[in-house]
């Protein structure tokens, strides 16, 4: 087992991932907005391959609404959760397949193959240039010509306001920045982020058209740690108008822990 593998697993194994992204406004707000810009540019019917599926949250979601959806995800515990989800399904009518599988490494899947190609989560974990640069390729080759290519990552900066602007700024410098305070990843972050245009560059020489970068989550994450935080439905449904209509300006993005980056394969 790789000491990559070691380290996600023993993290994902004390939390409930099924929940993330449901329990919290932050997590709702996320899924939201990815939700919508899933829509924007799947058709009906769209073959979707999600990388990274976790318990299935979007790729169920998915297979709900019509589409037929391929889910791979790495860790057993979180498949096995996923197959259980999928299982209780009423609706016969639901295509959704989901094996197991390392986004650097989707040998199971043909080229071109989807329209749509979803990595929500892989980009986390990759800390070495050579399995990054893997990932990113191996969405692309499964991906048809035209299609969309959705790969989310973390912003390095709301890192640091997520979970250093405590006590602990100093260690939240030494383990995100150089120096010159340039991104650092490695594989005991656990989560790795990126500076925005960092992140955009990794596609530059790759057979793809940026489209949009877009903000996910925004400010929640941090905004809930607030002891007087609260929102109502309303105010949250409000706040979900505010942020569609602002996720894509340049001047937010970096505020946002999670984002994702969506281009079309050439």
């Amino acid at each position: 087992m790789s000491e990559r593998l070691k380290i996600v697993k023993s993290f994902y194994e004390e939390v409930s991932e099924d929940t993330r992204l449901a329990r919290s406004r932050h997590g709702q707000l996320e899924f939201a907005t990815t939700m919508e810009y899933i829509h924007r540019y799947a058709k009906p019917g769209a073959r979707i391959v999600e990388l990274g599926a976790g318990t299935g949250r979007y790729s169920i979601a998915l297979a709900t609404e019509g589409y037929d959806v391929t889910a791979v995800e790495l860790l057993e515990k979180n498949l096995e959760v996923l197959r259980e989800n999928v299982a209780a399904l009423s609706a016969e009518t639901v295509r959704l397949q989901a094996f197991q599988g390392d986004a650097t490494d989707l040998a199971k899947l043909p080229d071109e193959a989807f329209d749509v190609t979803l990595s929500l989560g892989p980009l986390y974990h990759l800390y070495d240039a050579d399995e990054i640069r893997k990932a990113i390729r191996e969405a692309i080759r499964v991906t048809r010509k035209d299609g969309i290519i959705i790969v989310a990552f973390l912003s390095v900066y709301a890192i640091l306001f997520d979970n250093y602007l405590k006590e602990t700024l100093h260690a939240g410098m030494v383990e995100n920045f150089d120096e010159q305070y340039r991104t650092k990843h490695f594989a005991e972050q656990l989560f790795t982020g990126y500076d925005i245009v960092e992140f955009e560059e990794l596609f530059a020489s790759e057979p793809v058209e940026h489209l949009k970068t877009v903000a996910v989550d925004t400010v929640l994450e941090l905004a809930e740690d607030r002891t007087d935080f609260s929102m109502s439905d309303e105010a949250f449904e409000e706040f979900l108008r505010y942020h569609l209509a602002t996720c894509e300006k340049r001047e937010l993005l970096g505020a946002s822990s999670h984002l994702v980056y969506i281009c079309r394969k050439k």
